[in-house]
């Protein structure tokens, strides 16, 4: 046999152990990233960014626009890393079963993600059970402009949710991994903003 030969046999036999090292890094690092805290950028009484884009609701697309549903109320606007992963379809099923009561309050649910329509179609549905509507952001233009994006990821959304009144001011942020925390915070801010509304006007 070759030196050649020989060299060659010990470079392969020594690949699988760095291919396994470099998908231990890969593994480390992305566990790191979903381990950092989320982090909201707008602040609450800041302007939240009009936008419109693709959305789905119980399997249609439809043109979602902010300030035409701001018109109508306050809006969740909630952000989530990716559809159909676990800690995401947690909180679809959950925001899915309280959307009656933010109904009740005179507000809108409106997830985002930078998935496509197609994918958000089939999660509207299965995922969001044809309650509330999901938008598409490909190429994460509002996931910038909320600066809702992971740190280490930019055009993947972070978990945060926003709640914004009909003004269009944010009136209170949540960012947090723990998918259920966010329906049950934003529900308490929208259930303090319609008691706010209750004092205004009595009657």
């Amino acid at each position: 046999m070759s030196l050649r030969s020989v060299l060659f046999r010990r470079r392969l036999s020594g690949l699988p152990g760095r291919l396994s090292t470099i998908g231990l890094l890969a593994g480390v690092l992305a566990t790191a990233m979903l381990a950092l805290p989320a982090q909201a950028a707008l602040k609450v009484g800041a302007a939240a960014p009009d936008f419109s884009a693709e959305a789905a609701v119980g399997g249609k697309a439809f043109g979602f626009r902010l300030s035409e549903s701001l018109a109508k109320g306050p809006v969740v606007l909630y952000f989530y890393p990716k559809a159909f992963t676990s800690g995401c379809t947690v909180e679809a099923h959950a925001f899915a079963e309280a959307t009656p009561q933010f109904q009740s309050l005179g507000a809108t649910v409106v997830g985002l993600s930078n998935d496509d329509i197609e994918t958000l179609k089939k999660f509207s549905v299965e995922a969001c059970r044809n309650r509330f509507a999901v938008a598409a952001d490909p190429q994460a233009r509002v996931i910038r402009a909320y600066d809702a994006g992971f740190a280490l990821l930019p055009s993947t959304a972070d978990r945060i949710s926003y709640v914004i009144d009909p003004q269009g001011r944010v009136m209170a942020v949540h960012a947090s991994m723990d998918p259920q925390s966010h329906v049950t915070e934003t529900l308490k801010a929208v259930e303090r903003w319609k008691a706010a509304q209750t004092k205004k006007s009595p009657g």
